[in-house]
């Protein structure tokens, strides 16, 4: 972090200064990485000095690393002939993310600016979606013919080097483009140039189609131990490659919606930093969940309102209150934390409904039991140390196991409900990380209020 703050500074005493060849000497030792996250902290005229200082050659690896919410911004600060250099210096898989998150009237100019080489790869994978595997993929990779020889396949490596996103596997296929098999470089070096590429390929074990959606993609990675993985049609034609460097953006894209999902945030997740996101998207991310819950609380005092009568006759019972709704409201907001990662992870499908079922249910009494348990002994030795009086016609005792089986009862509740709004959720075709936790907490809120009155009328009266 220091090194980094330095070089912040170190870049603005040079623009301020119009130091030019200390700029260059700053920006040509520093990662690209690095530069795209010190250039949304400048301010404009310093970005506006940065991208002249810089060149659009140069800044074209930049602008690949930074957050879609400023590439359109960052584009138009550039005339036509800078645009078509950045273009045609970006891999492909970057140059269609560039292009999928700017707007029409944008898109259309960069389409019209790309070199003739790259028009027609560029169109293709704009077609698949921006989520889905196709449109993470590169088609600049190493791929080589079953019928060749090992000079033959490494001849036509040499000359795509450096074109390809990496060459740590090299792809073979057949006459009709079909994936057949893989290579590694030293499956090549070490063999005798005259050996035929069919002898010494092996099959690809792990695939994936176009149309999946990215976050396979990136399970495998994470499952099967992947650095590249193919991608093919429906006809097995390989079409082109996600790398791991890729796997590990999806997983930070995916993880960032799903937690702040469960948080209660709408809108798109942002690849802008927390500092750098402006107010008002803060602000309208946060505001819908929060008002929609508000109104959902309002059951809450519906149900205190219809239960008055109780609570004005025994009074001690609002003592117990906050902690079984609090209960309810932590053990639901567990079980769908842990039901969302195993959806996340793979471990759970359609048919194991019935398993989360039956597990949530049985933890769901064995939690409820033992804290009933442990709130009944308190609730019968400790309570009356605070509060002695009583009706003459109730007693610790009986008011202790109403609580436990009230706590019991609202665990075991909240437990199911948190487990299977998930799983719900996935089947009417939605986000499980939309059933986010405040509103798991909401839900178990009224349910635990009703379910303590209800439990405290029939027990204790």
């Amino acid at each position: 972090m220091y090194k980094e703050t330095q070089t912040i500074r170190a870049i603005q005493d040079s623009l301020r200064d119009q130091d030019n060849s200390a700029f260059l000497k700053i920006i040509n030792q520093t990662h690209h990485a690095d530069l795209a996250e010190i250039f949304q902290n400048l301010n404009e005229l310093q970005k506006k000095l940065f991208i002249s200082k810089s060149g659009a050659n140069r800044f074209a690896k930049v602008i690949s690393e930074l957050p879609n919410t400023i590439i359109e911004e960052t584009l138009e600060k550039f005339n036509d002939p800078d645009l078509s250099i950045i273009l045609d210096n970006l891999s492909d898989d970057d140059r269609v993310d560039i292009i999928q998150d700017v707007s029409c009237a944008l898109k259309n100019k960069l389409l019209d600016l790309l070199e003739p080489k790259d028009i027609e790869i560029t169109k293709s994978l704009l077609n698949y979606g921006e989520d889905t595997a196709g449109g993470r993929m590169t088609t600049s990779f190493g791929n080589v013919g079953q019928n060749l020889t090992v000079k033959e396949a490494l001849d036509i490596l040499r000359e795509s080097q450096s074109n390809s996103e990496t060459l740590a596997r090299v792809y073979v296929t057949n006459s009709q483009g079909e994936l057949v098999g893989r290579l590694r470089i030293r499956d090549l070096a070490f063999n005798n140039w005259d050996t035929p590429v069919r002898e010494i390929y092996r099959p690809c074990k792990h695939t994936i189609l176009a149309t999946a959606d990215q976050e396979e993609a990136a399970l495998m990675f994470s499952k099967y131990d992947l650095i590249v993985l193919p991608v093919i049609d429906e006809q097995n034609k390989l079409l082109g490659i996600i790398t791991y460097d890729d796997a590990l953006e999806i997983i930070e894209e995916e993880s960032t919606e799903d937690i702040e999902r469960m948080a209660g945030m709408t809108g798109d997740t942002s690849e802008q930093t927390y500092l750098n996101t402006t107010l008002t998207t803060h602000f309208k991310r946060r505001f819908p969940w929060l008002l929609g819950l508000a109104f959902l609380a309002i059951a809450s005092g519906f149900v205190m309102l219809q239960f008055e009568q109780l609570l004005s006759e025994l009074f001690i019972l609002a003592l117990f209150l906050p902690m079984v709704v609090a209960a309810g409201g932590n053990t639901g907001g567990q079980a769908s934390t842990m039901v969302i990662r195993a959806m996340a992870l793979g471990e759970l499908n359609h048919g194991t409904t019935l398993r989360v079922v039956w597990k949530e249910l049985r933890l769901g009494i064995l939690l409820g039991s033992l804290l009933g348990a442990c709130m009944a002994l308190t609730t019968i030795f400790i309570t009356p140390l605070i509060y002695p009086d009583l009706p003459n016609s109730i007693s610790f005792p009986k008011l202790g196991i109403a609580v436990a089986i009230a706590l019991t009862a609202q665990i075991t509740t909240s437990t199911l409900v948190g487990s299977l709004l998930p799983i719900g959720a996935r089947k009417a075709k939605i986000d499980p990380a939309v059933i986010a936790a405040p509103a798991i907490t909401t839900i178990v809120d009224v349910s635990g209020m009703i379910i303590y009155f209800i439990t405290a009328k029939i027990i204790i009266f």
